[in-house]
């Protein structure tokens, strides 16, 4: 099984949780709360993800990094942003210098 397969499982369950009971679901109570809590979430995440980087083990890294990607993309369903989306920008990116493609953005 491939690594986007695990993301389409996954994006598929989210999406089926997104209207559950939210006593019952994770998911689904983030949702009640909206995107702001969704989103405030998803940076907390980000950083445990970074301590763990900087001072823990590979495996806290391993285990924040995939709680970063399940609430990145609890946001991204509570946007209506499909995973594709994201997956097409970065394939439009590909094979573009980093600092080529950010300056394309912000002008710089």
């Amino acid at each position: 099984m491939s690594s986007l397969d695990t993301l389409a499982r996954l994006e598929t369950t989210i999406a089926a949780r997104r209207a559950a009971d939210p006593e019952s679901s994770y998911v689904a109570r983030l949702n009640a709360k909206g995107i702001a809590k969704i989103a405030q979430k998803l940076g907390e995440e980000a950083t445990e993800t970074v301590i763990a980087a900087i001072s823990e083990s590979d495996e806290s890294l391993v285990g924040e990094a995939a709680d970063l990607v399940f609430h990145l993309m609890v946001l991204l369903a509570a946007r209506d942003v499909p995973l594709a989306a994201v997956l097409a920008e970065l394939d439009r990116r590909e094979g573009t210098s980093g600092i080529a493609e950010k300056a394309s953005r912000t002008g710089a």
